[in-house]
């Protein structure tokens, strides 16, 4: 019977075929891609870094049986691991997004499309080590670019979360579909990989949201990318796809899960994601508050020289865009980390009390000061419908928050308004020198100095980088 059906004629849906199509046969040409590539690629593996400070997040690493070898397996930067491909792509996948920190696409759907990285790293290094196929960090980088551009370009005009489902299911697709083409699959195969992804099923957001806001959010796109990973090794077995797994009538993903609409888009796929990826620099914050903390450090730097402290703030009023008061508008107990990092009001409250915020700033020492609820209380957010417009505009594409502060003796600050982040594609000139910065942070957190340097000088170096082969580059970041 399987064979029977494997073998039909069923056309595949035309947005699998376009997902296939362009992972093996588009040539990224811009070099402005490429260059946002090289900076994504060092600013994700240094957030990856900064959470093997965590032990919430070390906890999951590792094999799934404590004990299990791997011969010639992938290597999970700043660790001693060294695992199977799947669990490899799961553990560098869960780093690099347990804090919040690396890169945000927004348009209709929100997503860290770097969250692939977990999947085209680990197959890179492993089919490097384990075969005849040998990748370098070029290679990496060009797999992102069609990671990225595949995630993006469905969420510009398709919006899971209003259905009630994750981004992380774009990440499968992407990672699913690069992966393939890295192991060398045919397009048929490629297409059964792809097909495979959209039938594993929806994705609840139950865990970003209250009253459910956890620590799987932390870990979900690591699982995501690493399922992608197993899909693609089942399909290179010859394993059937499903041609009409989002049109089928009823069981169908559109049926099922998408209120019976298809995707709409609005651009064909190229290389438009990563030139103009969004990267979080200063600040480990759900990116539509970015420019809101960027204005809380400005205001909170007027109060300094003003003599005013966080006491005397009678009401603070944030003018936003309406996907903030969707996801991050929140009142009453905030849980754990995972709940406190979505929370508008206490991602600005941090910076108006200690003037900072951190990582460290979402966990129970910090939360506990009450401080940072009592003034969470006066702060309100508004729509602008301006801001919301320029939003989803694709020639602007702001993430705007204006804050204006009233204190207790009856005066108040001029509003402050942010609408390009420093992590804009707009205020790139400004923001790579500090995302290099944070870069030689976070590898401070893990090597010591002589290894740092040899890291950097090879990372800093983008023609004597992308030369370099993937399991060399893993081998230097292994502990």
């Amino acid at each position: 019977m399987s064979s029977q059906v494997s073998s039909n004629n069923q056309p595949y849906d035309q947005e699998i075929i376009d997902i296939v199509d362009y992972v093996l046969n588009y040539e990224v040409k811009s070099s402005v891609a490429y260059e946002t590539a090289w900076n994504c690629l060092l600013d994700t593996l240094g957030c990856g870094l900064e959470a093997l400070e965590y032990e919430a997040c070390t906890k999951l690493l590792g094999p799934v049986v404590a004990g299990t070898t791997v011969a010639n397996g992938v290597k999970v930067p700043g660790t001693k691991h060294v695992l199977d491909p799947v669990q490899g792509a799961f553990n560098i996948g869960a780093m690099i997004r347990w804090l919040d920190f690396n890169d945000t696409w927004l348009a209709a759907e929100w997503g860290h499309p770097s969250d692939n990285l977990g999947g085209i790293l680990a197959i890179a290094d492993w089919l490097s080590r384990t075969t005849d196929k040998k990748f370098t960090i070029k290679d990496v980088l060009t797999a992102m670019i069609k990671a990225h551009e595949i995630q993006g370009c469905i969420a510009l005009e398709n919006s899971f979360n209003k259905v009630g489902l994750d981004h992380v299911i774009l990440v499968k697709v992407a990672s699913t579909a690069v992966v393939a083409q890295m192991l060398g699959l045919t397009r048929d195969q490629a297409l059964a990989a792809v097909s495979l992804a959209w039938v594993d099923g929806q994705s609840l957001r139950t865990y970003r949201h209250f009253p459910n806001a956890g620590s799987r959010k932390s870990w979900a796109a690591g699982d995501a990318t690493s399922r992608a990973v197993r899909l693609a090794l089942i399909a290179q077995t010859g394993e059937m796809g499903y041609p009409s797994a989002l049109t089928a009538k009823t069981w169908g993903f559109y049926d099922v899960s998408f209120k019976g609409k298809p995707f709409t888009f609005q651009r064909p796929y190229g290389s438009y994601v990563m030139e103009n990826i969004l990267f979080k620099i200063s600040f480990p914050a759900e990116f539509h508050s970015q420019t809101a903390v960027e204005a809380a450090m400005t205001i909170y730097q007027q109060m300094q020289a003003a003599g005013k402290t966080s006491d005397d703030i009678k009401k603070v009023t944030i003018r936003t865009h309406e996907a903030c008061i969707r996801i991050i508008d929140k009142k009453g107990p905030l849980n754990n980390p995972a709940d406190r990092d979505h929370c508008i009001q206490y991602m600005t409250a941090v910076p108006f009390i200690f003037g900072r915020l951190t990582a460290r700033d979402y966990e129970e020492d910090i939360a506990a000061d009450p401080r940072i609820d009592a003034l969470r209380e006066k702060i309100t957010c508004v729509e602008d419908g301006g801001y919301t417009a320029d939003y989803h505009d694709p020639e602007k594409r702001s993430i705007a928050n204006a804050i204006t502060v009233e204190f207790n003796d009856g005066t108040s600050f001029a509003e402050v308004a942010v609408e390009y982040p420093i992590g804009h594609a707009r205020r790139r000139v400004e923001g790579i020198p500090l995302l290099i910065e944070k870069y030689k942070t976070n590898l401070a957190r893990i090597y010591d100095a002589d290894k740092q340097k040899k890291i950097t000088d090879l990372c800093l170096d983008y023609d004597k980088l992308v030369a370099t082969p993937v399991n060399e580059f893993m081998d230097l970041l292994a502990l």
